[in-house]
């Protein structure tokens, strides 16, 4: 194979102009010498190189650590061991993000089968959820489940709510508080105009939970015990 411009380079390789010019900028590949007025041409050595980082990225190799990649190979000192070593990490790394988005779609799966599908958005559960999550780092690996708390230690608490007008504000009302930390179950009246919520004293207490129903507009006019 010839050397060849920029364009051809980058066709070959499967790739953009423009990622390539980056790829240089990052110190990844060589920028190679302009012959005067004529054009830089790239050797094949260069598009097999571009194909491999192309290739680590899509694997979900960072370009730090491919770069680290790189270096190994170039290091005849380096063993076989310290690329399956790093390879063993990425595949810990994948199986924490696989786990993380099981645990978004059951979330997001509930928030649906939750979701009245129409009135205010001031109800929506969907968007009153979003809003009210707690924050994640993209890289936070991710949290083992929570243990039930045993049936004795739970508390149930009924709150009497104005504001409630029908069946999608039950189903608001079902998804936010079952959203909330040591929550166990919450049951939602419209005809008594009530929610009914079993808890975990250590993890959630009477008062939260009001505010968490009177978050989307409606109110609190009682509660019991």
């Amino acid at each position: 194979m010839d050397a060849m411009t920029i364009g051809m380079a980058a066709r070959e390789s499967g790739v953009g102009v423009e990622t390539i010019r980056f790829y240089e900028r990052k110190g990844l590949i060589r920028q190679p010498p302009k012959p005067g007025a004529g054009r830089r041409r790239y050797r094949p050595e260069v598009i097999e190189r571009i194909r491999f980082i192309r290739q680590a990225q899509q694997l979900g190799f960072a370009l730090r650590e491919i770069e680290e990649l790189l270096s190994l190979e170039a290091n005849p000192a380096a063993d076989c061991s310290d690329v399956r070593r790093r390879a063993l990490e990425k595949i810990e790394q994948v199986n924490a993000r696989i786990a993380q988005l099981a645990d978004i779609r059951a979330a997001l799966t509930r928030l649906l089968a939750a979701c009245p599908g129409s009135g205010a958005l001031g109800a929506c559960s969907i968007l009153e959820a979003l809003r009210v999550a707690e924050p994640t780092q993209p890289d936070e690996p991710a949290r083992p489940p929570r243990r039930a708390a045993k049936r004795g230690s739970m508390k149930t608490v009924t709150f009497q709510i104005e504001g409630m007008r029908c069946g999608g504000c039950v189903d608001t009302l079902k998804a936010l508080l079952g959203a909330e930390a040591g929550v166990q179950a919450a049951e939602v009246s419209l005809e008594r105009s009530e929610a009914r919520v079993l808890y975990d004293p250590k993890l959630a207490d009477p008062r939260r939970l009001a505010a968490t129903i009177e978050r989307p507009g409606y109110r609190v006019a009682g509660r019991a015990p």
